[in-house]
């Protein structure tokens, strides 16, 4: 099991510039999780190449550790979009 917090580092550590991450416990059990990311680099990426960047800075918690991720990814621009 590994807290939300130690997924968030992970993820800060492995995505550029990633300007907002938010990750969080979804049944209480520290192997299901929602995340939030936010980065430019994320631009002129497809949705699958942006989730291959999340999934990649995680390496092998995922499918251990971490047995589901819901994520939600978005450039600068669509982000500030969804915040109206």
């Amino acid at each position: 099991m590994i807290e939300a917090h130690e997924v968030e580092a992970k993820i800060l550590e492995g995505v550029p510039d990633a300007q907002h991450v938010k990750v969080e416990d979804l049944t209480g059990t520290k192997d299901h999780y929602r995340a939030t990311v936010v980065s430019s680099a994320f631009e002129g990426k497809s949705r699958v190449e942006q989730h291959k960047l999340v999934y990649a800075s995680l390496g092998a918690l995922v499918g251990g550790d971490v047995h589901a991720l819901a994520l939600s990814t978005y450039t600068p621009a669509a982000w500030a979009a969804k915040q109206g």
